[in-house]
């Protein structure tokens, strides 16, 4: 029954909204000139009149195809001396004409009381739609509140943050015996920061605390709270923590809390801008309940930079905990976690697909081994093999094959010469990657890719390792400019990265000499409003000695990937010649090349 009276309410108001739509259109499209009266006396001397409606002060003439209206001396103007020279022409030239009766009508007040009433309906059923409840509810939090139960996530659930998962042990703890804390006079923290890149986890660990202490679990976006309406955010805060007391414990979580987060007078709106309002009024709730009230609350961002200061503070967000990307084991034990609903072979090795995935995080992961699955039921298989985690590896990293590409002979010798360019240097001087894969067919936005796997982990990189990254990104140029008559817009990608890493060695990590050892990087977003206008923190004469000092950089390296080719040409022509017959070559094949072991088999690898 409530569905059918908003559906006769919404007909209504549809109704009643295209019914004014109308009456004002018909009002506006009306070709009536207003006039004056001489106008009106003068055109029924001139006999252009045919017929005349007066309605109390108010005459209208029809002139032709137009209607002219204007004011009349009085309401009677027929019955009067005002009105004594219209009436005289109105019987000489005999008009049709017609005087409205002396009352007022329901009409003249239709179309404003009906404008009135359905822009009142109009907002009321937006708050309505708006709030799904009705236009009370329009203001409540919109957090989604999961109970424990028997598909809670678990610790278990979680593979690769260790660390993170021992730190979380403690809230763990209060929530379930919150007195022995309490007793020792122990304060818990009530706000957890959990920081990181995006993919890595940082949901799935505040579910899984909530899972394991057992207790609701609201969760919100950021976004969430902001509206266009002034003061709704605020209000859904406020609605939330009261929500969040009458079943307390619990767990309260904020993903994405940048949105809603952000430093306070950043923009140009000063004070009054909603989402500073809403950014207070979390501030003080944060402040309001008591330190062991049973309440935590639980918040995500990967832009931890760009938060308030305030919200950061010792009993707010007591905790930032960092969920970095996994290492080589963490990864490993998350792709056992993935497979547990996937029917992979027996003879695929799981650590060994973990160290060529470095760098992913558990959504990368997740993708990988679903594209994985894809492929295996593509290819009429009944469980997945390492060559469709290869293949899927690839297309997560690279992109879809292009193999209906057409491309002419020249850009494909091009491409071949450019990336066996790319896989020789880094064979040749990289002391921590391995090429893994090498192919001319275009994937993305790339003609072809060198696919280089780190050999270890590593937090840290050398200035040497970086000075070779840079001699490898140059060397696809470098290739081209041996080995063809011109050089092309195809390394255009890695000059750009060339270019950036040049200048984070030189202004970023100081490790240029001349120089020195200071860092000239600012990495602080830019606000308008509080940084508009502002100048860089240092001189133009630094600036200038930095663009030098990374040109000179970049031409050095250059110099140097040309004296390594020009060297070593022999190997490049062979590993180029083998993709311009194979378009793909794997390690094994491609150290056949390089060590010039023979012809590769007939078999190709694509």
């Amino acid at each position: 029954m409530p569905d059918r009276r908003r559906s006769f309410f919404s007909w209504i108001l549809i109704a009643l909204i295209i019914a004014t739509i109308f009456s004002f259109v018909q009002e506006f499209s009306d070709k009536t000139i207003h006039s004056d009266y001489s106008t009106l006396l003068k055109c029924i001397k001139n006999g252009a009149v045919s017929e005349l409606y007066i309605d109390r002060t108010t005459a209208k003439a029809v002139v032709g195809e137009d209607i002219i209206s204007c004011e009349i001396p009085s309401y009677d103007v027929l019955e009067k001396d005002a009105g004594e020279e219209l009436r005289d022409l109105i019987q000489n030239d005999k008009l049709k004409y017609k005087i409205a009766e002396k009352r007022v009508s329901w009409v003249d007040y239709a179309l404003p009381i009906t404008s009135i009433l359905t822009l009142l309906l109009f907002v009321i059923f937006l708050f309505a739609q708006g709030s799904g409840k009705g236009a009370a509810n329009f203001t409540k939090s919109r957090a989604r509140l999961d109970t424990a139960g028997e598909k809670s996530i678990k610790f278990s659930d979680v593979a690769g943050a260790d660390e993170e998962k021992q730190e979380l042990e403690e809230i763990v703890e209060f929530l379930k015996s919150p007195q022995k804390f309490i007793a020792l006079g122990a304060r818990i923290p009530k706000g957890v920061l959990l920081v990181g890149p995006p993919g890595t986890g940082k949901t799935l660990l505040a579910r899984a605390v909530a899972g394991e202490a057992e207790v609701p679990f609201y969760s919100i976006s950021g976004s969430d709270f902001v509206e266009l309406y002034v003061g709704v955010g605020a209000s859904r805060v406020r609605d939330m923590f009261q929500q969040a007391k009458k079943t307390k414990p619990c767990i309260i979580f904020i993903d994405e809390i940048d949105a809603v987060g952000r430093q306070r007078g950043a923009g140009m709106g000063g004070g009054h801008d909603e989402r500073e309002q809403t950014l207070n009024q979390l501030l003080v709730e944060m402040d309001g309940f008591g330190k062991n009230e049973g309440i935590i609350i639980m918040a995500a961002t990967n832009r931890p930079d760009i938060l308030d200061k305030a919200l950061l503070r010792p009993g707010r967000f007591d905790r930032q905990i960092v969920v970095d990307r996994p290492d080589s084991k963490g990864r490993e034990e998350i792709f056992k976690i993935h497979a547990r609903n996937k029917n992979l072979s027996k003879d695929i090795d799981l650590s060994k697909i973990a160290k060529e995935t470095s760098g992913y995080t558990g959504a990368d992961i997740e993708n990988v081994l679903n594209e994985a699955a894809i492929y295996a039921a593509i290819r009429n298989k009944t469980e997945i093999d390492e060559q469709d985690i290869e293949d899927a590896n690839i297309k997560v990293m690279m992109g879809p094959q292009k193999k209906s590409h057409i491309i002419t002979e020249k850009e494909k010798r091009l491409t071949a010469y450019h990336e066996a360019g790319h896989a020789l240097l880094t064979k040749l001087i990289s002391t921590r990657d391995t090429v893994r894969q090498v192919s001319i067919i275009p994937r993305g936005r790339a003609g072809g890719f060198t696919m280089s796997i780190p050999d270890d982990d590593s937090m840290y990189i050398a200035k040497n390792d970086m000075l070779n990254e840079i001699v490898i990104l140059l060397g696809g140029r470098v290739s081209e400019e041996l080995t063809m008559d011109d050089i092309t817009t195809g390394a255009s990608s890695d000059l750009k990265r060339a270019t950036t890493l040049a200048h984070d060695i030189v202004s970023k990590y100081g490790m240029c000499e001349n120089v020195g050892p200071i860092c000239y990087d600012n990495e602080e977003e830019v606000f308008l409003g509080r940084d508009y206008g502002h100048s860089k923190q240092y001189s133009e004469m630094i600036a200038s000695q930095i663009d030098k000092e990374v040109e000179s950089l970049l031409n050095r390296e250059y110099e140097r990937a040309k004296k390594i080719l020009s060297e070593n040409m022999d190997k490049l022509t062979r590993i180029a010649e083998a993709l311009l017959k194979f378009e793909t070559l794997n390690e094994t094949e491609f150290l056949k090349y390089f060590n010039n072991e023979g012809d590769k088999n007939n078999e190709t690898s694509n």
